[in-house]
């Protein structure tokens, strides 16, 4: 395709979430900031919201690899299951073994001795919830139920929701409510900034092996924000079809017509430009 057009060792906008690629902007790192504080501190629920595409699953990643080796961790990609299930993925994640069988209550005290021999070897434990707004009112009861576990000085599990807004909706049911009151610790992404958006796509060209002066030209930037919204997995997309194109004309500049081209094509882009 383009790489040896444009010099590059690897695809730079792949929407596959890719820790290699993780820019520093300011969003992300505070989210980031936020949640390492947080653990840090014992909270037994942290959540972060943010819109389709924001780099929720990226961030949860980043979290993930930024922990060290007194921590354990339980990653639940899709969390739409219902109580009993989810504790047994987690009993899984946690090492436990012939659960097979086992009634919610004896699962959730064998869960709890687990939890129990972590905290005796000095190791703290995070579980972290991707799509956290599929899970059923009955599961997000079960994850309160399992934060209840707690020795007299900490507690033993610590629990970080990642979710759309709709997460936010969810926590406001009056059913939930004693859940909500836990989440000491929130944080909403948002989308990047115009003045973000050069940095961004400079810094993945330059992971991807990008060694040349400025690919994008200034009216390309400014028509690839406002068709993107700024959200950085439509971003990805659209960069991505742009270069394309660019390639189709060998071009070594992407232009602004690049990234009407490109809008076309993307649902949920917004179209640029007067004719529009």
């Amino acid at each position: 395709m383009y790489l040896n057009h444009f010099g590059l060792s690897e695809f730079p906008f792949s929407i596959t979430p890719d820790t290699s690629f993780v820019c520093s902007l300011q969003g992300h790192q505070e989210a980031l900031n936020t949640l390492l504080v947080a653990l840090n501190g014992g909270e037994g629920f942290v959540k972060i919201s943010g819109e389709v595409g924001t780099g929720k699953t990226l961030l949860c990643r980043r979290l993930l690899q930024s922990l060290d080796a007194g921590w354990v961790t339980a990653y639940l990609p899709n969390p739409n299951l219902d109580g009993d299930t989810l504790l047994r993925a987690l009993a899984e994640e946690f090492g436990v073994e012939d659960f097979a069988g086992l009634d919610q209550y004896h699962l959730l005290r064998r869960v709890n001795l687990a939890l129990l021999g972590f905290a005796r070897a000095k190791k703290r434990v995070v579980v972290c919830i991707d799509e956290a707004q599929a899970m059923p009112i009955e599961t997000l009861e079960a994850l309160r139920l399992l934060s209840n576990l707690e020795t007299e000085k900490r507690k033993l599990v610590q629990i970080v929701l990642f979710g759309q807004p709709e997460l936010d909706a969810k926590l406001r049911r009056p059913e939930v409510r004693q859940l909500l009151q836990r989440i000491a610790f929130h944080y909403r992404l948002g989308v990047l900034k115009k003045s973000e958006l050069e940095l961004y796509l400079a810094h993945r060209l330059r992971v991807a092996g990008f060694r040349g002066e400025a690919l994008f030209s200034p009216a390309a930037l400014r028509a690839l924000h406002r068709a993107s919204g700024g959200t950085p997995r439509l971003i990805n997309i659209l960069a991505h079809k742009t270069l394309l194109a660019a390639f189709g004309e060998g071009r070594q500049t992407i232009r602004r017509h690049h990234v009407r081209l490109a809008a076309r094509d993307t649902e949920g882009a917004r179209r640029t430009g007067w004719f529009w």
